[in-house]
């Protein structure tokens, strides 16, 4: 695909995908591990998202591997490390906290922030000594809509790649939304489940039928009995075996209770990760027949955005931006997919090719490997430059405010002074 092919897709086309088949690295039919998400009641363990699919015809057991967010910050990631290796010129904020005496934070970019070009860390940040919201350009930002989203182009064009909203600006909330125009997603399909009926209701829900194993032997071989384990009448986070030392002094000791959620009975060992845990069983981890990534990049959502009256200057800006989510996809291609421990997953077969759909649903197939993706990038860059956006490649840095930089401390500094958290015992 050259620049005036990608006009053309741009300006008449519906969309470009990718459907990828993918296998765990450990080979097909290895165990993998989905994210987990909270149980509906309070006490409910967490799980996997199962739900039924209809896939090539027929309805499918699923489970979701990699959700749309996640995949977006993943491909953030990605154009990141290209823009950070050289390979591409792209136009973004970074907040130097470095700068402020941060330096166990590092510098965050408009593509790791949470909300993207409207955070928070932005929005509490200053250019030129200034509240960014209050700096030339912040105005900018937050006048910026769909009709006219130059000010969103030129500053962080990944935001109105990868959607952005201005949720905390004007209108208690209604500020401008800029939707995706990538959509990216993975999910495992024919995934063995129990299906278990509600005694109640008769309703069925599905059940992952895989299981986790977990467990701890104590090296120092101390047994749940060897003592009670006590508060510290100095340190509530800290412990003692004396009555003495004890909150609550010897008459009434107070047993250590660890924090919220920690495993073992109050004033055991178990509470202060010594002793032995027993074997447990948690119904996580999957199998699956393979995998399924899909990622869209809309044309027709595009061409929704405007960057002023003229139309061949909206072209030029909704090209580059399309240039940018096919960087985007080749780029997360290229840094693998280790999604999360014991979920590393390789393409089954080789890279699926990648199809520019028209509106009729016909489809063609295009070759974009990655220094073509590149090129075609670097084209369109230049093409939106010389159509008069002031596109650049140079980060425009923020310093954190005060207010921001003593909040962080304060949230490390308790931090610190807490425990460390508990390995996941397997």
């Amino acid at each position: 695909m050259n620049l005036e092919q990608l006009h053309q897709a741009v300006a008449e086309d519906a969309a470009l995908r990718r459907r990828q088949r993918l296998q765990p690295a450990g080979g097909q039919g290895d165990k993998i591990f989905p994210p987990t998400y909270p149980g509906e009641g309070p006490s409910d363990p967490p799980r996997h998202v199962l739900e039924r699919r209809r896939i090539e015809g027929e309805e499918r057991n699923c489970v979701l591997i990699d959700s749309v967010q996640s995949q977006a910050n993943r491909l953030e990631e990605a154009l990141l490390a290209a823009a950070e290796a050289g390979r591409i010129r792209l136009p973004r904020l970074t907040v130097n906290f470095p700068g402020a005496g941060l330096n166990s934070v590092g510098p965050i970019s408009v593509l790791e922030a949470p909300h993207r070009i409207f955070d928070a860390i932005l929005r509490d940040s200053k250019l030129e000594d200034k509240p960014f919201r209050e700096s030339g350009l912040g105005q900018a930002l937050r006048q910026a809509t769909p009709a006219d989203a130059t000010a969103i182009l030129q500053a962080a064009p990944t935001a109105l790649v990868f959607g952005a909203w201005n949720s905390t600006g004007e209108g208690g909330g209604l500020g401008a939304k800029f939707a995706r125009a990538i959509v990216s997603e993975v999910i495992g399909v024919d995934v063995p489940v129990e299906e278990v009926a509600d005694r109640r209701t008769g309703e069925i829900t599905l059940r992952n039928a895989g299981r986790r194993t977990g467990s701890r032997i104590d090296p120092l071989g101390i047994i749940k009995a060897a003592a009670e384990i006590y508060e510290h009448k100095d340190n509530p986070r800290d412990w003692t075996i004396d009555p003495q030392e004890a909150a609550g002094g010897s008459e009434n000791p107070k047993k250590y209770t660890g924090k919220k959620g920690s495993r073992g009975e109050a004033g055991s060992p178990t509470k202060i990760n010594h002793s032995n845990f027993p074997p447990t069983i948690d119904q996580m981890g999957v199998t699956c027949a393979y995998a399924l990534q899909t990622q869209v990049l809309t044309f027709a959502g595009l061409r929704r955005l405007r960057f002023g009256a003229d139309e061949g200057r909206n072209l030029a800006a909704r090209t580059y931006l399309a240039a940018l989510g096919i960087v985007a996809m080749i780029e997360g291609n290229r840094q693998g997919m280790a999604l999360r421990s014991r979920c590393d997953l390789v393409c089954e077969g080789g890279l699926a090719p990648i199809e520019i759909v028209a509106f009729d649903g016909t489809t063609q197939e295009t070759a974009i490997d990655p220094e073509a993706a590149i090129a075609l990038h670097e084209a369109a860059f230049d093409a939106a430059r010389a159509a008069g956006f002031a596109l650049d490649p140079e980060p425009i840095t923020l310093e954190p405010q005060e207010k921001l930089v003593e909040l962080v401390r304060l949230s490390q500094q308790k931090a610190l002074a807490d425990e460390g958290g508990e390995a996941d015992g397997e």
